[in-house]
């Protein structure tokens, strides 16, 4: 069997047993850096009251704080079902290089996480959006971001 295999299968174990402990949602991800384990983690969104604490976005904090860094720059997430968009936007923030799922969106949809609205509302103007969205104090909201650009003793991300 190969490593990312077993990692994957690490992912899906996780998720049932977060539905065996009542822990939140049936997910899990696990992050891995040159072949060794640096995070796995759990849906938390029910138990933690924090709509935004997917098993990849717990298991991306989990791993930054394991290897000190916000940059996971090498790192592989296997993850038990294919990342939501918000889960994949953190994915893409942390620059993690690779991405292994098994169960697909429509799986969880199923099953009653469906996030498709999402990914439609993603593509409509913002305009068009169900929640709206009004742009307000334009100058005085770029100037934090001018400052930034100015600032010398930075660190990017």
């Amino acid at each position: 069997m190969n490593l990312s295999t077993s990692f994957l299968r690490e992912a899906i174990r996780l998720a049932d047993e977060n539905i065996t402990q009542q822990g939140g949602g049936p997910f899990g991800a696990v992050v891995v850096k040159d072949g060794r384990v640096v995070a796995r983690a759990v849906n938390t969104v029910t138990t933690g009251n924090d709509p935004t604490a997917h098993a990849e976005v717990n298991a991306i904090r989990a791993a930054c704080r394991t290897l000190h860094t916000f940059d996971l720059s090498g790192c592989t997430i296997y993850c038990s079902c294919e990342p939501c968009p918000m889960c994949l936007a953190a994915i893409y923030w942390a620059r993690i290089g690779e991405i292994y799922y098994a169960g697909t969106r429509t799986d969880a949809g199923d099953a009653g996480f469906d996030d498709s609205f999402i990914y439609d509302e993603l593509a409509k103007p913002l305009a068009d959006r169900a929640i709206p969205i009004v742009r307000r104090l334009a100058d005085e909201g770029a100037e934090p971001l001018r400052r930034w650009q100015e600032t010398a003793d930075k660190t990017n991300y």
